[in-house]
């Protein structure tokens, strides 16, 4: 490897991609294509990025298969912060047995981190966490250690497991200043943020109130009964009855526990589960006979008695009925929050991370650009949807971008 290759890989090791291309922007062989592309990605021009790694991917040639190996993981890696979460895994997963086998262990763990990232933002917590069982970070330079503990952070965080999210950035902290990179202490910072901005909003006999994640957890772990809003399910400590297949159960579920410990009017319930301006005798009908469903639902959690003018909840264990919403409740308010982690997504990431069809994805968005909540850019199947985050709201979302390994 000649000095100004060695200087442009250093300077991207550090977190200076100008004084990288500074070095390689001319040049056209396989090793310059490589650090161009990936201090193109640095910059966030992610279509340029791929490109060159693809070109920098051919010009090594069948016969340097460490390389190769190491372009496809570069790769993944602009996939997965362009939000292309369809790219094949199995590639991945190919490129980091070909590194291990090689003896490229930093490269290797690097690629088994972008396979735990891409677990984490589909929702997939078991696997991810079995994924990191695997990986020694005290064997890794700071660098990785750093995006190690950020990974362990994101985890603990979606399963509301505050205390050991806080130790995992505290390392990342260290890590990341050992690591002298300015872009990854500026990662760990915001991601603490997550633990010290309001998460969600607590309705409770009247009253509204914002919750931090700490709060959130705490009131999870108690007596109270809760009716989750963000999940989409009917908690009482380590009981849950999930009810996000049943839309109307839930919408009477929530109007009855935001109401507790008082009735609700049977025209209000018909107009928050069934949608309709006037409730006639049909609508009533239909009530009772949700009503009935939701008692059978909730089981030993709960009953719902009926009153002169309405219905009202009745815990069976719990002595406090409590309501869990989204910071910013409204229409597409689960698309808004995947947009609100500052990243550009396809409408089929958005799909795949949602459960939905890309259709229903895109109405979505085209409702949601019309009233001035989202924007994109390009065009086709490159096009790109983004939102800034709310001020003075958490994302749920924890996805550090890592840097690459010498």
């Amino acid at each position: 490897m000649d000095s100004l290759i060695t200087a442009a890989a250093r300077a991207l090791a550090a977190g200076d991609p100008l004084g990288a291309l500074n070095r390689v922007a001319l040049r056209g062989d396989a090793a310059a294509l490589a650090l161009r592309g990936i201090a193109m990605a640095q910059l966030g021009d992610f279509s340029r990025a791929k490109l060159l790694m693809r070109s920098a991917a051919r010009a090594f040639g069948s016969g340097d298969v460490v390389a190769r190996a190491r372009c496809v993981v570069a790769e993944a890696e602009i996939a997965l912060a362009s939000r292309e979460l369809g790219w094949p895994a199995k590639a991945l997963d190919a490129a980091r047995a070909t590194l291990e086998a090689h003896g490229d262990r930093m490269n290797a763990a690097h690629a088994r981190y972008l396979l735990v990232r891409r677990l984490l933002l589909v929702g997939h917590l078991d696997d991810a966490e079995r994924a990191l069982a695997g990986l020694v970070p005290t064997l890794f330079p700071p660098a990785l250690r750093a995006a190690h503990e950020l990974v362990v952070a994101g985890v603990a965080l979606r399963r509301l497991h505050t205390k050991p999210a806080r130790a995992a950035l505290a390392r990342a902290e260290r890590a990341a200043r050992q690591a002298g990179i300015p872009a990854l202490m500026a990662e760990v910072e915001s991601a603490a943020l997550l633990l010290n901005t309001p998460a969600a909003r607590l309705i409770a006999r009247g009253e509204e109130r914002l919750l931090l994640l700490e709060e959130v957890e705490t009131l999870l772990a108690s007596k109270t009964l809760v009716v989750d809003a963000c999940r989409h399910v009917v908690r009482d400590g380590g009981t849950i009855v999930s009810l996000a297949s049943r839309p109307v159960l839930f919408a009477l579920a929530r109007a009855l526990g935001e109401a507790w410990p008082d009735d609700v009017p049977r025209d209000t319930l018909v107009a928050r589960a069934f949608r309709a301006k006037r409730a006639d005798e049909s609508h009533r009908a239909r009530l009772r006979v949700e009503i009935g469903r939701l008692r059978a639902a909730l089981g030993t959690l709960g009953g719902v008695s009926a009153t002169r003018r309405g219905f009202a909840l009745m815990p069976r264990r719990a002595s406090e009925v409590a309501v869990l919403a989204r910071p910013v409740d409204g229409e597409h308010a689960q698309v808004l929050a995947f947009l609100a982690d500052g990243e550009s997504w396809s409408s089929s990431a958005l799909a795949l991370v949602l459960g939905a069809s890309q259709r229903t994805v895109q109405r979505a968005l085209d409702s949601l650009a019309a009233a001035g909540k989202v924007q994109s850019f390009g065009r086709g199947r490159a096009r790109r949807w983004t939102t800034p985050p709310v001020p003075g709201f958490a994302t749920t979302l924890l996805l550090p971008s890592p840097l690459p390994c010498d």
